[in-house]
């Protein structure tokens, strides 16, 4: 039992020791950790490479961005305004045809026909006047030899073959413009769609099927709409010039036309708080397609002399936007900002920040007030692109 007792109170010994030099080892660490860390506070840092740019005093175009569609100046379904077979298809799925162009022939036989029958109606009828005429010179001439009545009856017959000739023109004229319309020809400028008949078919004038449709693409117009809050700065500035309105592709990378706003609609949407707008472009080289969904960018009004950055300046903290300048001493300083207008890579500064002063665009992560930096690109904050067609 002694023995027992004996080594349990070594064991006990034991732990209280191994605890004592395990608190010991760790003050003693720690101590030495406090003190390098102070060794390499106390220490200069190197300065910390930044890209700056300068702010620029320029003009900014304030856009008004919004989704819209292509929609064609004008369609056409081209129709046959007269029965029977097509005996030629003179147009190519997908091709630009002009006005007056031929799209396709239907036989023309029966209207030719129709036409000569009633060319030579109009002959039959002219010798017919012809010899009543010299009837009632003959009656003239006779004098009291010839009776009142057969002189008034003579001159009747006279006046109504006159006016049978007249009809006869008109149904000449008539079936002149039937045999015409077996040339059927486009009405207007533009891209023929798909073909609905072949050749061969009958056609019907009364038919709801088409033949083909034609869009008009030169010019063409985009349909897009405006939150009901701007519009007295539409109407103000269209007031005094067609605003400038600029096609893009719906990823914004690549414009595809610039063209002007040609009409604001009537009346404001008041389900969702938008009013309609019209721009319509000259599409020549036809960038613009029907149906097809585009960016625009409705060009309000020009800033004169703005106060511009580069949007790599602009951070945003819990305190809201703010930006680092660079003195003369390459010292690092922050300031709050406030932005106005943001677009293509450019913000406007309201205040905050001067022109001339330099700001960091690129590194502000390791930045901190009042550090020392250097300069490892150099960049202009330029006037803010300004989205040109291809």
């Amino acid at each position: 039992m002694k023995k027992s007792r004996i080594t349990r109170w070594i064991l006990l010994a034991l732990v209280i020791a191994g605890a004592g030099y395990y608190g010991w080892q760790r003050f003693h660490g720690e101590s030495h950790e406090t003190a390098a860390n102070g060794a390499q506070k106390g220490a200069p840092r190197n300065p910390v490479r930044v890209s700056i740019a300068t702010v620029e005093k320029a003009d900014f175009p304030v856009y008004q961005t919004s989704l819209g569609t292509v929609q064609a100046f004008n369609t056409v379904q081209v129709r046959s305004r007269v029965d029977g077979e097509i005996v030629k298809i003179a147009f190519t799925e997908g091709q630009f045809v002009n006005q007056g162009d031929l799209l396709t022939k239907i036989d023309p036989r029966p209207y030719q026909a129709a036409l000569d029958q009633a060319k030579a109606k109009k002959e039959q009828d002219e010798a017919n006047l012809a010899n009543i005429n010299l009837d009632l010179q003959r009656y003239i001439k006779l004098g009291e030899f010839a009776t009142r009545q057969q002189l008034d009856t003579q001159r009747s017959s006279v006046s109504q073959l006159t006016a049978q000739i007249a009809a006869d023109a008109a149904a000449i004229d008539n079936a002149q413009t039937q045999l015409d319309y077996t040339d059927i020809k486009a009405p207007i400028s533009g891209v023929v769609g798909l073909r609905q008949v072949d050749v061969g078919n009958i056609v019907n004038a009364s038919a709801q099927t088409g033949i083909v449709s034609i869009t008009q693409v030169e010019p063409i117009a985009v349909i897009f709409t405006s939150p009901e809050d701007q519009l007295p700065d539409i109407k103000g500035a269209q007031g005094a010039t067609p605003l400038k309105t600029i096609a893009i592709t719906t990823d914004g990378k690549r414009p595809l036309a610039e063209g002007t706003l040609a009409v604001v609609n009537n009346q404001v949407d008041s389900t969702s708080g938008t009013i309609r707008l019209k721009a319509v472009f000259d599409n020549k080289d036809h960038a613009l397609w029907p149906g097809q969904s585009v960016s625009t960018r409705l060009l309000v009004r020009t800033m004169k002399g703005a106060t511009v950055v580069p949007d790599d300046a602009v951070q945003h903290g819990t305190e809201g936007l703010y930006a680092y300048t660079v003195d003369q001493n390459n010292k690092a300083e922050l300031r709050k900002v406030k932005v106005i207008q943001s677009i293509d890579g450019r913000s406007v500064i309201e205040s905050g920040l001067s022109p001339g002063e330099r700001v960091i665009v690129a590194g502000q992560f390791k930045v901190q007030p009042g550090i020392t930096v250097s300069i490892a690109v150099a960049s202009s904050a330029s006037e803010p692109s300004k989205v040109k067609p291809e």
